[in-house]
């Protein structure tokens, strides 16, 4: 159990049977009556962010998310094979769970895997991920008025701005949090 008055960025608890993630909160003490704890909240199972109040003291289970480092294969259709590197067991997850991460996973690639009560939750791909392009605009001459951009396809089919020097064959760092182009790589 946690107290409402222990969140902090990052703890996950049950709440009315989903698991929740704290992203944000503010303890507040009015002048008048009793401390409580203003939160924004995730639902790991939907992704919707919600605004929660909490009495200080009030009591919530502890939600205990597995994360298990696993290696992507390959892509089978409508499903994504991971190998687990302990057990060697594989485990397939639906295309339809990986809509966002499914776009920075390249084959070999090492990865977390989130799992609630053996229900996957989703997938953690790195933070930056290196990523070929396979397409590209052509970079106009005379059009850098001030950080000119052109669209770009990578090798995994997402497409992202980049600045007008990159090419196709290059190699790009990409940030997975907000999918920007961050450097050459």
């Amino acid at each position: 159990m946690v107290t409402a008055g222990d969140f902090r960025k990052g703890v996950t608890f049950e709440k009315d049977g989903q698991p929740c993630l704290v992203v944000d909160f503010q303890h507040v003490k009015p002048g008048k009556g009793q401390a409580f704890v203003r939160s924004k909240l995730r639902n790991l199972r939907t992704g919707a962010v919600i605004d929660n109040t909490f009495n200080a003291g009030e009591k919530v289970k502890r939600a205990h998310i597995e994360k298990s480092t696993m290696q992507f294969l390959y892509s089978m259709g409508e499903e994504y094979v991971f190998m687990n590197n302990e057990t060697y067991e594989q485990l397939e997850i639906p295309v339809a769970q990986l809509d966002y991460e499914k776009n920075f996973l390249v084959e070999g690639m090492e990865v977390k895997i989130n799992t609630f009560n053996s229900e996957i939750l989703g997938v953690e791909v790195p933070e930056k991920v290196t990523l070929e392009v396979v397409e590209c605009e052509p970079g106009v001459k005379g059009n850098t008025a001030s950080n000119a951009t052109k669209s770009a396809t990578v090798s995994t089919g997402y497409s992202l701005q980049v600045p007008l020097f990159v090419e196709v064959g290059d190699k790009l760092i990409i940030n997975t949090n907000d999918g920007r182009y961050v450097s050459r790589g």
